[in-house]
């Protein structure tokens, strides 16, 4: 049985030194992240921690303490489901539209949070949280390979709010975030005052829920009820672990996985245009967006519905970016050769508005190193890659026939692109996304082209 109840007998002083756990380095896609294995405070202090005893895990009560918790009674670790359920206080009301704060984030779109402001946060909340009884302990993972996945452990004042994380999170085994070199924390304080964003400084000034991150510490934090509001928590955990992933190895993306009879196709698309296609969801292996590309196949990011989808999908037969184009300079699908697909990718184009990577929310990575990653993945793998007009000729495609195109791609008989066509609309497009990427990117490699 995987359930532990861990009960505290006693304390004794312990003196923590100034020393960390050895940093992990990560020097892919253009950026070096230092993810250290467990937070360590800028100055040494007195840590109380509780000796070995019956019933006491010395190890995890360790790895606690390694992060500023110290179990003031009874800590349960990785309880199912339905003992969540159990200890809970009932069902959990859905919440949308929080602030996320976050340190390290490139792409903007979340207010900044300070180091200063991030460390005083989280000695407050790691204090709260050694303040009650029971301490809840689960672990999880984000992607479905544990060759290229991101280890979380998540550490709670509360059975309930563990809940909404549990069931988005890939099962992982027992020990293995204690053996990761870079796991992902995440702390849930759901009872702390209601004064202390307020208290720390933040601006603009948050509700009493709202989330903080920071890439560097490999940690979020969730107060109030921040919990409850999923989206918020998926698009902090895809930015903290996408460093990790890339460090391992895999490619993490902001697309979905499309399932067509036999074949596995990723689909990179605003969030409207796969709103607006309701036929196209029955098709998509889950409607989150983030998946992991890699040498071995495809896998998303979080747990999906069907239990029986395998860990690693095979590889892609086909790669397909939806842009939207009004005026007409655009097909309603092209082939595109590696160049082309990085070029189209990077520039994320959606009617006069540019999404560079399709990244909408915050992300640590740079999405040119991004686009040079893929490039090359495409160039190795020899993926076809396509890009579909879902707007063409100022008429939004529906799902139906989003689908039907996408469907089409895998045929023999498409036709050659018609990019490169001697077209005054064509060269006006051109000229915009040329204006768009040079004042954005100070480079772009010689292969890349519309």
């Amino acid at each position: 049985m995987t359930t532990l109840l861990l009960r505290t007998l006693s304390r004794s002083s312990f003196a923590s030194s100034r020393s960390r756990h050895p940093a992990y380095a990560c020097f892919r896609l253009g950026r070096t992240f230092a993810v250290p294995a467990a937070v360590a405070d800028e100055e040494a202090e007195t840590v109380m921690f509780p000796r070995e005893g019956s019933g006491v895990s010395y190890g995890l009560n360790w790895a606690l303490a390694g992060r500023g918790v110290i179990v003031k009674d009874k800590a349960y670790y990785n309880l199912k489901m339905s003992e969540l359920e159990k200890l809970g206080t009932g069902k959990i009301e859905s919440m949308s539209g929080l602030t996320l704060y976050m340190r390290g984030n490139t792409t903007g779109g979340t207010p900044d949070i300070s180091k200063a402001q991030f460390g005083k946060l989280l000695k407050q909340v790691a204090s709260h949280i050694s303040s009650v009884s029971s301490v809840f302990v689960q672990d999880g993972a984000i992607s479905s390979s544990p060759t290229f996945d991101a280890k979380v452990r998540i550490i709670s004042d509360s059975s309930s709010a563990l809940l909404p994380l549990a069931d988005i999170l890939w099962k992982t085994p027992t020990r293995a975030v204690s053996h990761d070199s870079s796991p992902l924390t995440v702390y849930i304080a759901s009872s702390i005052s209601s004064k202390t964003g307020e208290n720390i400084g933040f601006s603009p000034k948050p509700t009493t829920a709202f989330a903080a991150a920071d890439i560097e510490r490999s940690s979020l934090i969730l107060c109030g009820n921040a919990f409850a509001d999923v989206n918020i928590i998926k698009d902090a955990l895809s930015a903290l672990a996408a460093p990790i992933i890339s460090a391992r190895g895999g490619l993490p993306l902001l697309a979905r996985i499309l399932v067509s009879g036999n074949s596995v196709i990723l689909l990179f698309a605003p969030e409207d245009t796969i709103k607006s296609s309701s036929d196209l969801h029955g098709s998509l292996l889950s409607m989150d967006v983030g998946v992991v590309l890699s040498s071995h196949g495809v896998m998303p990011f979080f747990q999906t519905k069907d239990r029986t989808v395998p860990n690693v999908l095979k590889r892609p037969a086909a790669i397909i970016f939806a842009s939207a184009d009004s005026t007409g300079a655009l097909p309603s699908i092209s082939k595109l050769s590696p160049g082309q697909a990085a070029y189209h990718f990077l520039a994320g184009y959606q009617d006069g508005k540019f999404t560079p990577a399709y990244i909408k929310g915050p992300s640590p990575l740079e999405p040119l190193a991004l686009a040079n990653a893929l490039h090359s993945q495409l160039k190795d793998s020899e993926i076809p890659t396509f890009l579909i007009n879902v707007n063409d000729g100022g008429k939004l495609i529906n799902g139906k026939e989003l689908l039907k195109l996408v469907q089409s791609s895998l045929s023999a008989d498409l036709p050659k692109s018609e990019l490169g066509a001697n077209d005054a609309k064509v060269g006006e497009l051109k000229g915009k996304y040329k204006s768009f990427l040079s004042g954005r990117f100070e480079e772009l490699p010689e292969e890349f082209s519309f």
